[in-house]
């Protein structure tokens, strides 16, 4: 069980009259976004006069707000020694090129050998705690065969602060990406909502009532019956980019969930790759960017087709 550390108390001053809940606990100096006095209002871990209200209670004059923090559930993850490739690292973040093949954090069918368990090894344990006890320090994720860049957070402070600027659409993501069948257009947006399959809870789906997913696509190269795109992505649904190309008739070259897989190169699973990352870093405020190379897999492929051309 989580144990409460500690709990304070906050009396509402006049000027404060009518705010939202929400607003009102984020303006005090406890280092929390709104978002996430969102989540620990519907938690209970933040009451009005000893009870719970929602997010958007409108609070009054002499109100005492009681905010509780506690101790991170402790995790059964156990660190392990599995090889990464660390382009960046400091006090408070780490920038990983993830290789493909790698799943990020634990889950059903996925109990170790995750980006999770490695990261816990490299850190000795000392990461962020907001996302939960199965993944401390994601602040995003990467599908299983998608490589590439991934910011992972130490402390609560720098995962709150990266969490709001992916919220506010501030990072900026652009990946790289091999799809079948030749794209006419040099540049398109692919503005369709997201949401979890009807017909396979395993699969994501454009849906009407689903969520909005925001995907522009640059082709850099074609070569006859594939192009090689540049993509960049204002949302951050579950498996974005693949539903997306594959809603267009252009799915990701070696993606076995949202095409049938084949091809003539050996691929096994998506050849999509975060290149590059762009962000504020969440204490310093320094302006961040970091590009990876594209994996040998990748550019093989690219080799090949090149010479086909020829």
């Amino acid at each position: 069980m989580a144990i409460l550390l500690n709990k304070k108390v906050f009396k509402v001053n006049k000027e404060d009259n009518n705010k939202r809940l929400d607003t009102y606990v984020s303006s005090l100096n406890l280092d929390l976004s709104r978002a996430m006095c969102q989540k620990m209002i519907k938690q209970g871990k933040i009451k009005v006069n000893e009870k719970v209200q929602k997010e958007s209670y409108k609070i009054k004059e002499d109100d005492k707000v009681e905010v509780e923090f506690f101790e991170p559930e402790e995790t059964n993850i156990v660190p392990e020694k599995i090889p990464l490739d660390i382009v960046y690292e400091d006090d408070d973040i780490i920038v990983i090129n993830k290789q493909k093949g790698l799943v990020v954090h634990p889950g059903n069918g996925n109990p170790d050998g995750t980006l999770v368990n490695a990261i816990l090894e490299h850190c000795k344990g000392n990461l962020s705690g907001v996302g939960g006890k199965l993944r401390p320090g994601i602040v995003h994720r990467l599908d299983k065969d998608t490589s590439g860049l991934m910011i992972v957070a130490k402390n609560d402070k720098a995962h709150i602060n990266l969490s709001e600027q992916l919220k506010e659409h501030k990072v900026r993501k652009i990946y790289t990406t091999i799809v079948r069948g030749n794209i006419s257009e040099d540049t398109a947006t692919i503005d369709m909502p997201i949401a979890r399959s009807k017909t396979d809870r395993k699969k994501m789906a454009v849906d009407k009532d689903g969520k909005e997913a925001i995907t522009h696509i640059k082709v850099i190269e074609r070569f006859g019956n594939y192009t090689l795109l540049r993509v960049k992505i204002d949302t951050g649904r579950t498996h974005q980019i693949r539903v997306h190309l594959a809603q267009i008739g252009h799915p990701v070259l070696g993606d076995e969930v949202y095409s049938n897989g084949k091809n003539e190169f050996g691929v096994k699973g998506q050849l999509l790759h975060s290149t590059e990352l762009d962000f504020v870093h969440p204490i310093t405020n320094k302006k961040m960017h970091f590009e990876a190379k594209l994996p040998d897999e990748f550019q093989r492929v690219i080799v090949t087709l090149e010479n086909k051309k020829v």
